[in-house]
């Protein structure tokens, strides 16, 4: 009966929330060509490092510092960057990252050295990581609260969209112009959503309080000395010096910790990582991420190395997984506003187990559809869960931390790409990278996934105390989800 209520009362607030028609549907478009601009400039630069590396006259192990400064970088900057957008507007925020992001785009042009272009990159990250910071924070602004959980399957399907577009963009790109187009191509993307969120997107609610620098200086010392140690560790020539720039990180990350527990509103919202809900929902997206690209990385070698497949054939079999999840992760976006996420990731966690099982242990010969099956069944099974997950984590959010939170989840994402990439490159220099072991690493981690996923349905979890309902609304509906 309570929770009937609940859902009742989410209904009738869903009629008034949320932008109107037709401003939601501009603000929809504005937000979606952002979204793709950050992610397709952090995955078109790939194809194009071989002709940056030769133009340039640099290694090749160097011009791959372009990548990763700028996922560094961009982790770095989500979390401090999402505190930023509650004190100056989200939408603010969002535009000015936009504009950072096309003038140093331009600057690409006159890239003469390996040095100038990572600073040039360093700024395009900073601005994308302002886009990525509040875009779930508009999302919810945009989407009423019963139509949540849509929003952000939308927003899931522009995200694999983009990723899968990306390196056979840039190809194109590199065959009809130099690779500083390979960059330039995103603009547009900025211009566009710059030009329809003027006005349609939620309009800026600033509050004057001051902006926690120390905290911010932390929170970027915490994410850079641990994942470059962490990169350094599996690259490098010195283990120590690694493991020594791991541990400032880890320093770093306690004292960071500590001072973010006193803070009134912490750049870390970790007093929304002591809500049980909110805590499980994050383990569990950190594990199924890292899980994913420990998969999609070392299916790749498996396949070229263990059976001889050219990486053409390998792109056409791993295609399946985001194609499938194009269709799945709105479905399940839809679904969450009506049934449970502890179910809904559940579910989709068993399914990708299913699937990770039948990928570890592939036939002597696999033909196309042996891993196309495979993987599509792998997309959709995360593709269930993902979009619910974050809909639970945005929903159960108080909507003044609504930035925050979804700036939690940009840096979970990234961060468990970031480690699930790290794996893979020290399972390949253990001799384990090209074989069932990476398919299986990934099972244990989505098994953990499913289990977070699973806990939430407890009735302690599910139906809150009302005095933390009406602190987190409309968490009222989302918390019984």
């Amino acid at each position: 009966m309570r929770m009937e209520t609940e859902a009742q009362f989410a209904h009738e607030r869903g009629m008034t929330d949320g932008l109107p028609t037709p401003r939601r549907y501009v603000a929809i478009v504005a937000l979606c060509f952002g979204t793709a601009l950050a992610v397709i400039d952090g995955g078109i630069a790939t194809v194009a490092l071989p002709t940056i590396a030769r133009d340039l006259h640099v290694p090749s192990s160097a011009a791959v510092l372009i990548v990763t400064v700028y996922q560094l970088v961009l982790v770095m900057s989500l979390l401090p960057a999402s505190a930023l957008g509650d004190r100056i507007g989200h939408r603010k925020l969002y535009q000015y990252g936009q504009l950072l992001f096309a003038v140093s785009t331009m600057l690409c042009f006159f890239a003469k050295s390996l040095p100038f272009l990572l600073v040039v990159r360093v700024a395009q990250a900073l601005g994308a990581g302002a886009v990525l910071s509040v875009s779930s924070a508009l999302v919810r602004s945009i989407y009423p609260s019963t139509h949540l959980g849509r929003g952000l399957g939308v927003n899931s399907v522009i995200v694999s969209i983009s990723a899968a577009v990306a390196p056979t963009l840039g190809g194109f790109v590199l065959a009809v112009g130099s690779w500083p187009w390979v960059f330039a191509c995103a603009v547009p993307f900025a211009i566009i959503s710059l030009f329809l969120g003027w006005k349609a997107l939620p309009d800026p609610e600033p509050r004057d309080e001051p902006y926690d620098i120390a905290g911010a200086l932390l929170c970027a010392a915490t994410f850079g000395f641990t994942i470059s140690g962490l990169e350094a560790l599996v690259h490098g020539d010195s283990p120590i010096v690694a493991l020594a720039i791991v541990a400032a990180g880890i320093l770093f990350a306690i004292i960071f910790v500590r001072r973010e527990l006193i803070e009134p509103r912490p750049i870390m919202p970790v007093d929304l990582l002591g809500r049980p809900v909110f805590a499980l929902s994050a383990i569990g997206a950190l594990t199924a991420f890292i899980a994913t690209m420990t998969l999609i990385l070392s299916v790749s070698f498996r396949l070229q190395h263990q059976y001889g497949l050219s990486p053409s054939e390998v792109g056409t079999m791993i295609a399946p997984w985001p194609f499938t999840t194009m269709f799945v992760a709105p479905l399940a976006g839809t679904l969450s506003d009506r049934y449970p996420a502890g179910l809904l990731g559940g579910i989709g966690m068993a399914i990708a187990v299913v699937a990770l099982v039948f990928l570890a242990f592939l036939p002597a010969d696999p033909s196309y559809f042996d891993i196309a099956w495979r993987m599509a069944l792998c997309g959709a099974g995360f593709g269930l869960f993902l979009s619910p997950n974050a809909r639970l984590i945005i929903g159960s959010t108080p909507r003044e931390r609504a930035a925050s939170a979804g700036g939690l989840i940009a840096t979970v994402r990234l961060t468990g790409q970031t480690l699930g990439a790290t794996l893979v490159a020290a399972l390949l220099a253990l001799g384990l990278g090209d074989g069932p072991i990476p398919p299986l690493i990934s099972l244990g981690l989505a098994l953990v996934a499913g289990i977070c996923s699973v806990a939430r349905l407890r009735p302690a979890l599910r139906n809150p105390p009302r005095t933390e309902v009406a602190e987190a609304q409309p968490a009222s509906s989302v918390e019984a989800h």
